[in-house]
């Protein structure tokens, strides 16, 4: 679907519906918001569910947050037609 991301606000993306408590972690039938491809895999690329879960639950929280900030400020300069690829955080990589 063509939208607005409700995580970094530009207009003309294709979304997905992002779970703000994952669902295995009980929010499969709670708060969700519309993200571009992008914003999404950056949250589960930095995150694991139990991180979103414990303090990554809202909107304000995910545009707070040091890491995913920075990605959104340079995001909001890109043309919504720019495919970019998502890597995994080394953090995150390492933790398995």
């Amino acid at each position: 679907m063509v939208a607005i991301c409700e995580l970094c606000g530009r207009s003309g993306v294709e979304t997905t519906v992002h779970h703000l408590l994952p669902k295995e972690k009980g929010g499969t039938f709670g708060d969700k918001a519309d993200l571009c491809i992008p914003c999404h895999k950056q949250i589960h690329a930095l995150y694991n569910n139990e991180e979103i879960a414990a303090r990554l639950t809202t909107l304000q929280e995910l545009r707070n947050d040091v890491k995913l900030s920075s990605f959104i400020k340079w995001l909001r300069k890109q043309p919504p037609t720019k495919i970019m690829k998502i890597k995994k955080s080394n953090q995150r990589k390492r933790k398995k």
